[in-house]
Parts: structure tokens; sequence; C-alpha cells
């Protein structure tokens, strides 16, 4: 790799604002942008984020492959839909040659618990490639790794409740769709929520075959179990369940996302519930609600943690976007220093701050901080003759088989293991 991180953004909509300008004063170089609205093809990327010209336009999404293939690219940055059947073209481009990608997808935070189908293909077409495949985004930190740090605070846990709220007109007219905004209730029951009224088995059978509609808390349910070293009740994902509700206009709201007015009694967008009961008696109970907001709504982010102590975490006004947008970023060298596969955020350090210029971060030990002499916590020198992990269940190796130290996916540590289980 030469001095900086080559980047490619693939998705021009709002979101890449925000990514495209962190990148760039963080000293990554973007080489490539695509999308396939006409609007914004043809256009510099500076005027979308600085009103400067920057050098490099916008290409359609057709030419993105070719443009892989000649031309060196570390991290592409795809921030289009939200799930993972909707991006999987994009990703499975990066993945046949070679390039690392990092999406803002939320079903891509841990998409092996709803659409296992795509999640090996990409998982296995990433390891025969030697590049890396990852979701990242507001719910690594918010709904992921600031709730997990308090879990190591608390002497015993029963139960932990999370809820989060967001503008669906800050993210683009796909997500306000998919949320049911601008629907009436009859079509929302008829289009959404009917998708959660079958059986455990329906849903197991959805889930197989890739059809699964799953709201974004469903995956942060995933990602804990993964992350805390939990079991899903009775080993299976017949333990978690969700449920869609309407959320309903109290008076009329324009939409400028979805260019109309919703009527009194219509859907503004809905809230999600997720339910998952693990071996170890701890319920996870997680909700999102999005929406058009009402002039009096605003962004939350409210968690418990409920057992020996309770501890209760209320984040009001969150900058999502940006918030979204800085994860993504401060994600990238993590990524790159990732082994190939579908690499998700619980089996990487929290993220962290980073002040340097991204390229300082790329490099050193296996333990994803970035740094020669780690300070992060971790102390792997897993691929070092002579040496043994003592970096406890989160190093990295690039075993093949499953762990027998407590961790979930085949990138776990087996470096405590006597001998192997499988």
């Amino acid at each position: 790799m030469e001095n900086l991180i080559k980047m490619v953004q693939y998705g021009c909509g709002k979101m890449s604002q925000w990514t495209m300008r962190y990148a760039v004063e963080k000293g990554i170089q973007i080489v490539g942008a695509f999308d396939i609205s006409e609007k914004v093809i043809g256009k510099d990327i500076g005027m979308i984020f600085s009103d400067k010209d920057y050098g490099v336009t916008v290409k359609s999404s057709n030419e993105f492959e070719d443009f892989l293939k000649n031309n060196q690219v570390d991290i592409v940055v795809v921030t289009t839909m939200s799930l993972l059947s909707d991006v999987y073209d994009a990703l499975e481009i990066c993945a046949r040659n070679g390039v690392n990608a990092i999406t803002t997808c939320e079903e891509a935070f841990f998409p092996q618990n709803s659409n296992p189908v795509l999640y090996t293909k990409l998982d296995n077409l990433a390891q025969e490639n030697d590049c890396t495949i990852c979701g990242s985004g507001y719910q690594d930190v918010f709904w992921g790794n600031l709730i997990s740090v308090i879990a190591g605070a608390t002497h015993k846990i029963t139960r932990i409740e999370g809820k989060s709220s967001y503008n669906v007109e800050d993210y683009g007219i796909a997500l306000a769709r998919a949320h049911g905004a601008g629907l009436t209730v009859e079509e929302f029951n008829e289009q959404i929520a009917s998708a959660d009224e079958i059986s455990a088995d329906e849903r197991i059978d959805k889930i197989v075959n890739g059809s699964f509609l799953p709201s974004y808390m469903w995956n942060v349910n995933g990602w804990f179990i993964g992350r805390l070293g939990l079991n899903m009740k009775n080993q299976s994902l017949k333990s978690q369940v969700q449920k869609c509700i309407p959320q309903i206009a109290e008076k009329d709201i324009h939409s400028e996302t979805l260019g109309l007015t919703i009527p009194k009694g219509s859907c503004t967008g809905m809230s999600a519930v997720v339910t998952t009961e693990t071996e170890e008696g701890i319920v996870i109970e997680t909700q999102c609600i999005g929406k058009v907001y009402g002039e009096d709504d605003f962004d939350c982010n409210d968690w418990k943690i409920i057992g020996e102590p309770n501890t209760e975490v209320v984040i009001n006004r969150p900058s999502t976007v940006e918030l979204t947008c800085a994860t993504i970023i401060n994600r990238i060298p993590e990524v790159i220093m990732a082994p190939g596969g579908y690499f998700t955020t619980d089996m990487m350090p929290e993220n962290y701050y980073k002040h340097r210029p991204m390229h300082e971060y790329v490099g050193g030990n296996c333990c994803c901080c970035g740094d020669d002499d780690c300070d992060c916590g971790d102390e792997c020198h897993c691929h070092e003759d002579g040496h043994e992990c003592t970096c406890g269940d989160e190093c990295h190796c690039d075993e093949e088989h499953d762990c027998g130290c407590g961790g979930h996916g085949h990138h776990h540590c087996h470096c405590h293991d006597e001998e192997d289980d499988d």
C-alpha cells in the first residue's frame, strides 16, 4: 500500500457528504465515486461535500467493477440501502476483486442471523480474495460497543433494554419507504406488519431462503449475542422475535424526502421491537423508532442494563447522521487490517478516536488497533513464532474452525483452547 489510504465512495447521496468530507480531513485520498442517479453522475465530488472541485467525478455504477480492476483501491465505502440484498451486488464486486469494503447498511452490521446465504457467499468470496467486508455505523457504537462496555462494569445482568429514535428524512427515500412512511395503516399492516405475523418455523424458513426482512435491531441483538459470548435459548433463532408497529400522524405532516404530505391518521414510520431470550437467562429487548419527525420530535438513544447494579444511559439529540459517518471512517484502518472474510465488528476492538491521518493506524500486530506498540488493551502476537496469545478471546487469528473458548465466528481466538473441540 502507498502512504495514503485510497478510498472509493459508492453511493453519493445524503450520507456521502459526511463520509467523503471526514475521509478527506483524516488524510484519506478519494480516488473514485459512483452512483446510479443522473443528478450526481458527472458532478465533481467536491461539490457534494465542500463546494470546491476535488478533481474526482462521480461515475455511473455500471463502471464500478472496471474501475476496481484497473486502479489501486484500499477501501470502498458503501452508503446506499439498508438490506443486505440491496447492497449485495456492490459488496460482491468488491469481494470478487479483492477490495475491502465497509457499509452503513444496517443489516450488514450482523447479517449472519438474518440472511445467512448472502453472508456466507460474501464471506467465502472475501476469504478467497483476501479482503474484508464489514458493516458499521451508528449501531456499532451507540447500539453495540457503548452497551457492551457498560456490561463490563456489571456484576450480573438479567435484562438489556434499548430504544433509539431517528428521523427518516435524514437518510433518503429508500429508508423512509422501508419504514412505511406515507402508507395508510391498512397498507402498513399488509406490507410490513404482516411479515412478522408468522410462526417461528416460517420465520426460520424465510431466514434460510433469504426472504426475511429484519428490523435494524434484529441484527443488533445478534451482535450482542456474539459480543457478550451468550447463546440463543435452545440454540435456535426461534428464541428471537420482532414486531413492527406503525407510528401514526396526529396531524398532517410534510415529508421533503417523500415529496408529499402525510395526512393525519396515516403512517409517519414505524417502531420495531426485537426480543431475544438467551440460554444464560438474559433477555435482550431493543426498539428502534424511525419516522418523519414532527416539530417536537428529536433523536434519542436510551439503554438500560438491569441486574446488579442497574445502569441507565440516556442520550438526547445525538447527531445520528454525522455519528454514523464518523464511525464508518474511524473503522477503516481496522477493516483494512482484519483477516479476509466477512468480519463483523463484534470481533474487533471498540471503535476509538483517531486524531492522526488514517494511514498511520494501518500496520502493526493483528489486534487491529493500528499501532505497532499496541496500547488498545490487546497484547496479541498470534502470528509470531514461539508466542502464545495473551489477548483473550478477541485476537482475530486466522483459524478456520469454530471457537471453543466462548467466541462466535471462525475468526475468533483459539489460543487458550487445550485441544480442538472440533
